[in-house]
């Protein structure tokens, strides 16, 4: 599309449909299962085991579709497009009622179409508002994923306490959804300008993908640590109480929380991206151990702000220290990184599966994963400073 002169709102409109187009590809298409687990349990009698396998199918989905949008020839306008779309289909189509394998190849889409509106919004939104002198509003964009996490679990929240069935909450999503992609797509070429738009403006930073696959390493060390809470927050939260006016409120918190923390971003940018990265890990491995050490809905609700204030505030980090070392249209890069995280959630439950068949309790799978943090957190610090010793030298 050929570049217009920047105007605030432009910018406005950018950074607004990127935050929507979010919000439905990650707060109903990746996490919406979480708020609605509850709900299968109480009228299907869906077990944990059988959560467990829909929750792999779409972490696996969403390695798939990583993958996939690095090595597509698509390009990222398209991905988004395709992804929001599939996202609509996929969670209508968990209304109906078939054997679990359907709902497995379900959430599989959603997980991947999930993974191709991230890709493409890094590859593209935030380009396009780089191009703008929009960089600020990087964390408005960002905060879609917490505001529809919040959003679809408050949905799922009033559905349970009128007494709702799961399948009339699943297209109450898809409808949502729907919604939300309509709006997106409203706004024409602005809100998925292609990456040829952005690349004029590119500015690698020195060394390129010097140390890019360290970060690609810890970004998969994330996606390990922040999985079990992500998942099982609420499910613990019902097994603590039986009132949903009570427990239901978990997983709004845990998306409000992510959906603020990523405003923090130009408070933080006097920091190092990398040091504000190990930082945010640090208190979201404290959030992952709170259960164990607070046992009570009170440690719940505690682990909810540490995880879901830091889960997103990590990914925006994460994309833009990537994107300040290979330029605006490292889109390989990006969707490495996603693949890595991918990578990471998917190898979270199985984990903490093999641990409680070898006779382990679930707190050595909490632990395990707030470990996994650490070290992520000492191999960025570890970079940065590595980074300082060899810009010295040139």
């Amino acid at each position: 599309m050929a570049t217009s002169p920047a105007t605030p709102s432009s910018k406005q409109g950018i950074a607004l449909r990127g935050l929507v187009a979010l919000a439905v590809a990650m707060g109903i298409g990746r996490f919406a299962f979480t708020p609605q687990l509850p709900v299968m349990q109480a009228d299907l009698g869906l077990s944990l085991h059988a959560a467990g396998w829909l929750a792999g199918a779409n972490y696996l989905g969403y390695l798939v579709g990583a993958v996939l949008a690095g090595r597509s020839g698509a390009c990222a306008a398209r991905l988004m497009r395709w992804g929001l779309a599939l996202v609509v289909a996929g969670t209508a189509a968990m209304a109906v009622s078939g054997p679990l394998v359907w709902w497995l190849a379900m959430r599989f889409i959603a997980g991947a179409a999930s993974a191709w509106v991230l890709v493409g919004t890094a590859s593209v939104v935030l380009a396009r508002l780089a191009e703008f002198d929009g960089a600020r509003l990087d964390g408005v964009v960002f905060a879609g994923v917490g505001a529809g996490i919040a959003l679809a679990g408050l949905v799922c929240h009033a559905g349970l306490l009128a007494g709702m069935r799961s399948a009339g909450l699943w297209m109450a999503l898809a409808v949502l959804a729907l919604a939300g992609v309509s709006f997106v797509w409203s706004g024409g070429q602005p809100a998925v300008a292609t990456e040829a738009g952005a690349a004029p403006h590119a500015h690698p930073a020195s060394g390129n993908a010097r140390g890019a696959w360290r970060l690609v390493l810890c970004y998969g060390l994330f996606g390990f640590g922040y999985i079990l809470p992500a998942t099982y927050l609420p499910s613990q939260a019902r097994a603590l109480l039986d009132d949903p006016a009570l427990f239901g409120w978990v997983w709004p918190i845990f998306g409000l929380a992510a959906a603020l923390s990523t405003l923090a971003v130009t408070v933080l940018a006097r920091w190092p991206r990398k040091h504000a990265w190990a930082a945010a890990q640090l208190i979201m491995a404290a959030g992952v151990l709170l259960p164990i050490l607070v046992p009570g809905l009170f440690g719940l609700a505690l682990a909810a702000l540490c995880v879901g204030g830091t889960f997103m505030l990590i990914t925006l980090l994460g994309l833009q220290e990537v994107r300040h070392r290979l330029g605006p249209t490292a889109r390989e890069w990006l969707a490495a990184m996603t693949a890595a995280f991918a990578v990471g959630q998917l190898a979270g439950p199985l984990i903490a599966n093999a641990l409680m068949g070898a006779g382990w309790p679930f707190n050595a799978a909490l632990w395990l994963a707030a470990a996994a943090l650490v070290v992520s957190s000492g191999l960025l610090v570890f970079t940065h400073h590595e980074d300082r010793i060899i810009r010295r030298k040139e």
